[in-house]
């Protein structure tokens, strides 16, 4: 048995662990995977030479480097129910904000809690796709990664589209007291999912790349947050929509990568 250790420097969320394993799957002689997302490193655990599996990972254009291969032991499997038990939890909670601060975005007519609920509806799809697609064919998955992946650029296409009707025509302020109260309450939200997550202990890399989504979701929150008060402060929609432009285009870089899962 071989380890070989590559350095991923694009590796950083849910999104890049995804794409390498469903890129690997096809090949026998990948026994196992093991990521290590804060730092950007992967090993894998194979049979064999590695130039066909360094080429398959090459190919997702994610800057690799490959740094060592060694002979290794094939490490024990951990029992991860508590920690599957957990991302539900979270998937529910960022679903569960992405139907609130979609429905109150409308009311309030801010782009902002639209364009942040559309941010947690990409992690749900990424956590969606983690938990729902264990144990099925490859082709499965990727056809929901796709279906995924280009649902969530026409909304945030619409989204982009919104903002610049906005922007030049004549259309109101958004009610900044919905804009701080709910971004507030989905601030709670993802500090509870982060408090979940910590709460695991867990070095694995899912749960660590869980954290730093749910943390990016904390700043999001912080800047919708933000764009309320300023826009009480200015008696203008423009904070609204440049936070909402922002957002959008995080979400549109999340499509993208969700999209590369399907390839």
């Amino acid at each position: 048995m071989n380890k070989s250790t590559f350095r991923i420097t694009k590796m950083d969320c849910p999104s890049e662990e995804q794409m390498i394993r469903m890129k690997l799957a096809p090949y026998e002689q990948v026994k196992q995977l093991s990521f290590d997302i804060p730092n950007r490193i992967l090993a894998v655990y194979h049979t064999g030479d590695i130039k066909s599996i360094h080429r398959a990972i090459g190919e997702l254009q994610l800057n690799d480097r490959l740094e060592s291969t060694e002979e290794a032991e094939l490490p024990v499997a951990t029992d991860d129910s508590r920690q599957r038990k957990i991302l539900w939890w979270v998937l529910g909670i960022n679903f569960g904000f992405f139907a609130v601060e979609m429905t109150t975005g409308w009311i309030s007519r801010s782009m902002g809690l639209i364009a942040d609920s559309l941010d947690m509806l990409a992690d749900s799809i990424v956590y969606g796709l983690s938990l729902f697609a264990v144990g099925a064919a490859i082709s499965r998955k990727k056809k929901v990664a796709r279906i995924s992946g280009y649902f969530q650029m026409g909304l945030a296409l619409l989204g982009f589209l919104e903002v610049l009707r906005r922007f030049f025509s004549d259309s109101e302020t958004p009610l900044f007291e919905w804009m701080i109260i709910i971004s507030a309450l989905a601030l709670i939200g993802n500090l509870v999912s982060l408090w979940l997550i910590n709460k695991a202990k867990s070095e694995e890399a899912h749960m660590q790349a869980s954290a730093i989504f749910t943390s990016n979701d904390i700043v999001v929150n912080g800047g919708v947050i933000v764009a309320g008060v300023l826009v009480y402060l200015l008696n203008n929609k423009w904070p609204d929509l440049v936070i909402g432009g922002i957002v959008f285009t995080f979400v549109a870089r999340g499509a993208i990568r969700i999209l590369k899962l399907s390839q």
